[in-house]
């Protein structure tokens, strides 16, 4: 039998002008016979949100209201009065996990007490105990994505990337004894290595679709108003005269995707350059000063390197423990940290379960960016492990017990979605997180963190909350 498919290598990049560029995954980049699972199309995406400082849910009110978890266990949740809410069109890719700890976040003796904020983001990932320290001497833990990443990252041009929302680009100590780079970054790619984060959406963007090109050729398109586009015009032409009508279709899609993002960052910089006030004075000038804008950036960023293949690791964080920031869309003028402090009053502890469903109902646009990539037989959603949490729970008085956390996606056959699971009382969300691991390929794990064992993230209870 002849076989005449055209096969185009899934490492082919486009070139021009000193730039190099990913391409999306085409049908042509399979193999006549080949296993669609031995393609990068079979390889599980991961995606590590944190959202600092708790939920209102974690309180005595908010569990008995079912402000961020749900009343009934198993398929049959009720979302309607819970700040997971906007998650409802995508319930049957969730899997929420509720009633777990985050111990290692817990001032262990007397001297570490005060500082919770200042410890947390660095336990996220980590499920580990931070040395207290100002100095350099930092030392925490290997973090979840950066395991997935050692093992898996050299298949891709970028192993991982970073990004964040708030300003995290301070340095030596904080309060309370511990290096500011504790509360920086969620990303270790050792006990004693955290990885910097990126906040200006020019930046990664360069980073993710402008490899190659020098800082200076990138800074003279950009003041000729050129897109970086228009640098492979010709190989993007060459390639389109080797693929069928559907890869075609694919191909300009993702070029056209390119090029919005990129008109989106030119107009953030084009506005904030523009000599009026800005509500974020001091933010670089590709920091779009609505919390919106910039979040849905940054998930249009992860997904279009989802979709190249360009990373298969994302960690992001979106915010700071004492952030005084307002976020109009919720509801709600109170400020994020003032918030999280509510006193246990009822009307506060809603207000600020206006911010916590605020912060989720951002993530559905991430979803649905990924549910409408197709790859191979599949979606990017099918094929993406989303982890969504804080190491906090209730941050009126900064305890790490019953913490907020769901999963989304289905990572390649690793969750089945439509869960919600109750962890006994006491549960390490390590537990979770070592399981997930397993589930990622790292199948000879026996512990992290503060694990106490695995846990069957698909089993569904029979029981009720």
């Amino acid at each position: 039998m002849l076989i005449t498919k055209k096969h185009i290598s899934r490492r082919a990049v486009l070139r021009g002008m000193g730039v190099t560029m990913a391409l999306p995954f085409l049908d042509a980049m399979v193999p006549a016979r080949t296993l669609l699972a031995k393609t990068a199309a079979g390889k599980t995406r991961l995606a590590c949100i944190e959202m600092v400082h708790g939920s209102a849910g974690a309180t005595a009110l908010g569990l008995a209201k079912n402000m961020w978890s749900p009343a009934a266990v198993g398929t049959s949740f009720d979302l309607s009065s819970s700040s997971l809410s906007p998650l409802e069109p995508y319930r049957d890719a969730i899997t929420i996990v509720s009633n777990t700890d985050v111990r290692n976040a817990e001032a262990f003796e007397a001297k570490e007490i005060g500082g919770d904020h200042f410890r947390s983001s660095a336990v996220f990932l980590t499920q580990a105990h931070p040395k207290q320290t100002e100095g350099s001497d930092v030392l925490v833990g290997p973090s979840l994505d950066q395991l997935y990443a050692q093992k898996y990252g050299q298949e891709t041009a970028i192993p991982s990337m970073q990004l964040c929302i708030e300003n995290v680009d301070q340095a030596g100590g904080c309060a309370y004894g511990y290096a500011c780079v504790y509360t920086d970054t969620v990303s270790w790619a050792s006990e004693s290595e955290p990885l910097p984060m990126i906040r200006d959406p020019r930046y990664a963007f360069d980073q993710l679709f402008g490899v190659g090109a020098t800082p200076e050729q990138r800074a003279a398109h950009r003041r000729a108003d050129r897109s970086i586009l228009d640098w492979i015009t010709v190989e993007v032409g060459r390639l389109r005269n080797q693929l069928g009508p559907s890869d075609r279709q694919r191909l300009t899609r993702y070029l056209e995707d390119i090029r919005e993002i990129e008109r989106r960052i030119q107009k953030v910089e084009t506005q904030n350059s523009s000599g009026e006030a800005r509500e974020l004075p001091g933010a670089p000038v590709g920091v779009p000063d609505s919390f919106d804008e910039h979040v849905k950036l940054m998930f249009d960023l992860q997904a279009l390197a989802f979709a190249a293949d360009i990373t298969r690791v994302f960690s992001f964080k979106m915010g700071r423990d004492g952030s005084a920031r307002v976020y109009p869309e919720s509801g709600t003028k109170l400020p994020f940290h003032p918030a999280s402090h509510h006193g246990e009053r009822e009307d506060r502890v809603a207000q600020f379960a206006q911010i916590n469903k605020y912060h989720v109902g951002l993530v559905p646009y991430f979803l649905e960016k990924l549910k409408n990539t197709v790859e191979g037989d599949s979606n990017l959603l099918d094929q993406t492990l989303i982890v969504y949490g804080s190491p906090m729970g209730n941050s009126n008085v900064h305890n790490h017990k019953r913490c907020p956390l769901f999963l989304a996606g289905h990572g390649n056959g690793t969750l089945k979605g439509g869960l919600h699971l109750k962890a006994a009382d006491g549960t390490p969300m390590a537990n979770v997180m070592l399981t997930l691991l397993q589930g990622l390929g790292l199948s000879d794990m026996k512990s992290f963190g503060d694990s106490t064992g695995a846990m069957d993230l698909n089993q569904a209870p029979e029981t009720t909350v």
